[in-house]
This record gives structure tokens, sequence and C-alpha cells, in this order.
């Protein structure tokens, strides 16, 4: 290691706390301090190159160091780094509006700003729930969310989420809530099988709304895949009875596609896979091609509506954050959104899918696999300690870690989610690369389960 490395690892250690990371485990390592990404790799401070196997917690798109991205970036900072969008507006914020519209699933029509994802989902929470006061029916007031769901790590966010292990410590700060079963086919939380089932933990989301629908202003959820939850893939059609509920009991609907947005699942978006359009989309993480932070919550013209009116009516939205459509985020965006026309990306992507799914089959012979499920190019490989009785593997033997570990022993870099090992590469990723993100995933799983 050299010196310049061992003194950014003792700096780090001495003043940074990380997310996500149990500190006295992290200051017991050497850290690996990553200095540089060009295209599906990322660089340390060694030089050691690592296959950036899930996106950089998911949101780099084209790979790194994208040209036009760069361009776009670099041209902004000579005009101007930021200006207020409260009253006013500034080029990038209003064209790239314009572009989300033209590749959103139709019928929506106004975009409103934020920074990251956590955010826009409570920008959503806010919106519904207001939506309904503005509406004269203040009694609507309560949401419905998925078990195993995860929108982010605000207030408002981990109320609607369904993930133990990040909420359960915050339960007395929450809003009470209605809580759905996850459409998770591997472990059944209503113990039936699929297809047989007739997609029945739809069917509970109607229950709910059918006895407090006059309580309820929104249903939030993950369309197609619950990302943090464990790579969770939805039933197809699934999200369209959900849709047909929540117009039945004129319920507000709200789809998370921070992670699942912008080509992660095949599609620009994934409720295009089933051709809905919810009432309110929240959208981040890959927004900016993984480059910058920012995020957006876009609505029907119905909901915008609802805010219309005289100034002491007192409908406006009173919310807002200070880099809301910053000028650079912005134009990153639009760079983002042209690559992919430039690149045909979406169009490319199918080989990819495919070639990726024909190499997931191969997991599912290994001996401690129980479970391989994807959309596009997100994965969740389970990880089970028997296979027949899907036994999962106890927390404390720390085994998609293990497999992690592995991984960067041949130079791909993971980020398991418990037992579950999450591959989630740039959807622009050559096809070389992503052929070693298989062979190397496939063997590190072998050599840690069944060593």
């Amino acid at each position: 290691m050299s010196d310049s490395t061992k003194k950014l690892g003792e700096l780090d250690k001495e003043f940074v706390w990380h997310p996500f990371t149990q500190m006295k485990e992290y200051e017991s390592k050497d850290p690996i301090v990553i200095e540089k990404g060009e295209g599906a790799y990322l660089i340390d401070s060694e030089g050691n190159k690592y296959i950036d196997g899930v996106s950089s917690l998911w949101v780099n798109i084209h790979g790194h160091k994208v040209p036009e991205i760069d361009k776009a970036i670099k041209e902004q900072v000579d005009s101007i780094s930021h200006s207020t969008l409260l009253g006013m507006t500034n080029p990038p914020a209003a064209k790239l509006a314009e572009q989300l519209i033209n590749i959103c699933p139709e019928g929506l029509k106004k975009v409103f700003y934020s920074g990251d994802g956590a955010s826009a989902v409570e920008v959503a929470l806010k919106m519904s729930f207001q939506y309904w006061k503005n509406k004269d029916k203040p009694e609507k007031t309560k949401f419905v969310y998925l078990e195993n769901g995860y929108h982010g790590d605000t207030l408002g966010a981990v109320s609607v989420g369904g993930i133990d292990l990040f909420h359960s410590a915050f339960k007395e700060l929450l809003f009470d809530t209605y809580k759905a079963p996850s459409y998770y086919c591997y472990r059944c939380p209503l113990n039936k099988t699929y297809p047989s089932c007739n997609i029945a933990c739809a069917g509970e989301v109607e229950k709910i709304l059918s006895v407090h629908h006059q309580q309820i202003c929104a249903v939030i959820l993950e369309p197609y895949v619950q990302a943090a939850g464990g790579m969770i893939v939805s039933p197809e059609g699934y999200l369209k009875k959900v849709r047909e509920y929540c117009d039945k009991y004129d319920v507000l609907l709200i789809l998370d596609e921070v992670a699942t947005g912008f080509g992660r699942t095949g599609k620009m978006f994934a409720c295009q896979h089933e051709d809905v359009t919810p009432d309110i989309l929240v959208i981040g993480k890959g927004m900016t091609g993984g480059y910058l932070p920012l995020s957006a919550t876009i609505t029907n013209q119905k909901v915008y509506d609802a805010f219309l009116g005289d100034y002491e009516e007192y409908k406006t939205f009173f919310h807002g954050h200070s880099y809301a459509g910053n000028p650079i985020s912005c134009a990153a965006s639009i760079a983002n959104i042209e690559v992919f026309e430039k690149n045909n990306t979406l169009t490319e992507l199918k080989e990819k899918i495919e070639y990726f799914e024909n190499e997931l089959k191969e997991f599912s012979g290994l001996e401690h696999v129980g479970n391989v499920r994807n959309k596009g190019l997100m994965a969740g490989i389970e990880l089970v300690e028997d296979k027949e009785s899907k036994k999962p593997y106890e927390a404390g033997l720390k085994m998609g870690w293990k497999v992690a570990d592995k991984a960067l022993e041949n130079e791909v870099m993971l980020r398991p989610l418990g037992n579950v090992v999450v591959l989630m590469p740039p959807i622009g990723i050559p096809m070389e690369d992503l052929k070693k993100l298989m062979k190397v995933t496939f063997r590190s799983i072998k050599e840690a389960t069944e060593s």
C-alpha cells in the first residue's frame, strides 16, 4: 500500500461516518479508496480495477466518464452553477422537464425537482396528502405500502417502508399506515403458488382499499422490483391490478422508480412493461447517469390542478429544496437522456438482457442458491443454507459478504443485501465485461458456499 493511500485511509477512519456501514468492522480493515472510473470499471488509488457490479449503488447508467455528460457539465459551469427555482427558472431545468415528460408514461405532465430519491418520495407523500385536503376530502390521510418495500430513509419515506432491519428502530417516530403483503413469490407471505394464486397479493391491496378507502389517500410501491428488499420481482399483471384497484376506490397511485427507472428493467420505466401510468411517479438515482444528485416527482394534470387557486386560498405546495432544479445536475440529466437516444441504449440492451438471463439460469443449479430472480439487468441471487427447506443462512455467517469478498479478489465489486447477491451493472456495460461479471459471480458463490 502506498503512503498516499495509507494517509487517505487514516483520514477516512478518523473523520468519516459511512452510511449503512458497521463502523467497528470498517475501522478494522484497510479501506478501498476509489480515485477514478472508466467505462464499467472503478479504479482505486493503487491502480486496481474492479467491474462496478452494482452501478455505484444503482446510480451509474452508461458507465463512468461518459464524454457527452462530462461536456454538458463543464459547459454549464461556464454559464452558472446554481440559481433558485423558487419563482424563477433556468434553461436546463425547463428543457429537462420537457424531455422527462416525453419519455415518461403517457398522462404525466408536471415535474417537481428534488435532490435525492427519499426527498422526492417525501414530496409525493405530501402532495398526495394535500391533494385530498385541497379537494375537500381531508379525511383521506393514510397510505398503503408493501412489506419489503423501501422508499428512502427520511421519516416519511420510512413510514411507508417495509424492511424491519432498516426501519424498526424508528417506529415511534412514524405515522400510521396500512401494510399489504409483498409480491415475494419465492417466500410467499400468503403461502400460495404462482400462477395458480391468481396474484393473491394484489388482492390483499384491494381488501385494504375496500374497507378503508375513505381514509386512504394513496398506495405507494416499487413497480416490478423491490430493490432494497432483496431484488424481489413481481409477477406479471400485479401492477395493472393495483392500478385498477386504485381507480375503483378513488385512491392515488404513487410509483417509486428511483431504482427501477432509466432502463434498468429493459424499459425506460418499469411501469411501462404493463402500460401503467401512476398519478405520481418518483425518479432519481440514474437520472443524471450517476453523476450528480437529482430527483423528481412527476404528476398528472389532475394532481397539479388541485393546487391551483388564489393566493389567499393557500393551496400552494409549500415545499422545496435549496438546490431543486440545479442547472448543473439538470444539464447532466439532459445529456444522460441524449446518450440513451444517440446510442440506442434500450435497443442494445435487449441482447445483454438475453445473455444475462441465460447465464442466471446456471446459478439455479448451485447447491446453495435457493432462488434467482431478475427484471432486465436487475437481479437477486438468494443464498440458502438448505435448498429444500429454503432455510436462510444465519446473519452472523455474512454469506453474502463472503461472496462479495471472493468477487473482489477477482476484480468485481459487489454489495449484497443480506443473503441476496445483487447484480445491477451499468446498462451500458460492454458485453465482454458483462460476461466477466457473470463468470466471476458464479465462481464466487460456488467457492463461498461450497467450501
